[in-house]
């Protein structure tokens, strides 16, 4: 179990959450992406992969014309 680094006596556990992102042209939220939180102070950190992916997927959805997309992270990813 990895320790808190913002109150050092939390452990943060995994979670899942909508992560929320405005692009130049539209709006996008990912359901169901893998966090981990702190019992303790509630501090939230994306591992590195979970953050590439995100990168990557609003990247291809940068180029959008629609106003507001939604998708689940699990089937992006």
């Amino acid at each position: 179990m990895m320790n808190c680094l913002v109150c050092k006596s939390g452990d943060m556990k995994p979670a899942k959450e909508s992560y929320f992102a405005k692009l130049k042209n539209c709006y996008v939220i990912i359901e169901n992406v893998p966090y981990y939180k702190c019992d303790q102070c509630g501090e939230t950190v994306y591992s590195a992969s979970v953050m590439e992916r995100i990168d990557d997927i609003l990247e291809q959805l940068e180029n959008v014309a629609s106003k507001i997309f939604i998708l689940d992270y699990s089937s992006a990813a």
